[in-house]
């Protein structure tokens, strides 16, 4: 059953890009075209096709986000430091702040 109400889920806006996933799209669209097939769950194995597609995507553009997250998070600390004028980074501050502490 929840695989069913799973597959009664919207999709994200199918105008917008989405290169990993066009050919399911494109099928779906088709599937849409013929109305009946629409209402009646003849298109619901090309929207769980379309949602996987959507799962995956989504999964690749996050590792891709976060790949490098450490390094550029380190960068930002640095600037930080540079714009606040401190030669520790907000964490370091945190840490010898006794009031921060007290409330930790």
């Amino acid at each position: 059953i929840a695989k069913q109400i799973h597959s009664l889920a919207m999709h994200p806006p199918l105008d917008r890009p989405h290169p990993d996933c066009q050919d399911v799209i494109n099928a779906l669209k088709a599937c849409h075209a013929h109305t009946w097939k629409k209402f009646t769950g003849g298109c619901n194995n090309a929207k769980t096709e379309l949602d996987h597609c959507f799962k995956a995507e989504k999964q690749r553009m996050l590792e891709e986000e976060t790949k490098d997250w450490p390094e550029r998070q380190k960068q930002q600390q640095e600037l930080m430091k540079d714009l606040m004028g401190r030669q520790e980074t907000f964490a370091e501050f945190l840490a010898k702040d006794p009031e921060y502490q007290k409330e930790a």
